[in-house]
């Protein structure tokens, strides 16, 4: 079970795990869906066993990328950790069960899960053949927060949308700051990103101007739900985030890059979570 823990960097899951409980709760406190501890617990799973089979099936298909970039040599199917049959088998289990978890939340949520698991799946093909990689990462990410909601209400909403659409831009922001680490090896193997394809300055302005994207998208529900206070403070915790890291890495300077990728953003993430879910609480007299 560790192999497989350090295979899926579970920790990574602290990234859209808060937002699929923003979509959850959101459905819960402003619909009348009642609260489901079983319910919880499936969409839950589904967010594990979508981001186990998305990542381990990267590191299967991106295998001897990873052993040719002395950066990631050290991955556990180039080291010998796991093979990339044993990847492969992980990979195929947890897209069953993915499928079949939804199939007991409800229809909607079923019907649409071989398209949440195309989206994940694909994104690791796309570094071959267009800089654009990154938003199909975030992408990807940004189905927890609306698929969450539609587990509770079985529905569509504005306010899920634009949750969904802060994780695009908020992913695909820091992915492109993460990315900057291997500007030359991509170039070098014909792999695409953004930083690959535009530089590093030009590649850090797009990742402001998608950050910015992502700070209206959760400054943007306001208009269409009532808040408190306390939901601002995580508004603004959330964007002081998105502006630190970017104090941090500069085009000349990227020795902040794992800080900015993994530390900041999972600070925003969970810190912006928690406001939301404290608000909702206190709005709703929510009772378990």
């Amino acid at each position: 079970m560790k192999k497989y823990f350090s295979l899926v960097l579970f920790a990574h899951s602290i990234f859209a795990l808060p937002f699929a409980l923003i979509g959850f709760f959101l459905g819960v406190t402003t619909t009348p869906n009642p609260f489901n501890w079983l319910l919880l617990a499936l969409v839950l799973l589904c967010m594990v066993f979508a981001r186990n089979a998305a990542m381990a099936f990267n590191r299967y298909l991106d295998r001897n990328i990873d052993a040719k970039n002395p950066r990631t040599q050290m991955r556990d199917i180039p080291a010998g950790k796991i093979s990339a049959n044993e990847a492969l088998i992980f990979v195929i289990i947890n897209c069953v069960l993915f499928i079949t978890t939804t199939a007991f939340i409800n229809g909607l949520c079923f019907y649409l899960s071989p398209v949440a698991l195309f989206v994940v799946l694909f994104y690791s093909y796309t570094k071959r053949f267009t800089a654009l990689c990154h938003m199909v990462l975030g992408l990807g990410l940004s189905l927890a927060p609306i698929g969450a909601y539609i587990a509770v209400t079985g529905a569509f909403n504005i306010v899920p949308v634009l949750y969904s659409f802060a994780v695009l831009f908020w992913v695909s922001g820091f992915d492109i700051i993460y990315a900057l680490q291997d500007e030359d090896f991509d170039r070098n193997e014909q792999l695409h990103s953004i930083p690959a394809t535009m530089g590093i300055k030009n590649a850090l302005k797009l990742s402001v101007v998608l950050h910015v994207f992502s700070a209206l998208c959760v400054i943007l529900p306001v208009m269409f739900t009532t808040f408190s206070w306390v939901y601002y403070v995580g508004v603004a915790f959330f964007c002081f985030m998105l502006t630190y890291q970017h104090l941090l890495v500069k085009p000349n300077d990227i020795s902040k890059v794992n800080k900015a990728f993994a530390t900041t953003n999972g600070f925003a993430s969970v810190i912006f979570a928690i406001c939301f879910l404290v608000d909702a609480f206190l709005r709703t007299n929510f009772n378990f």
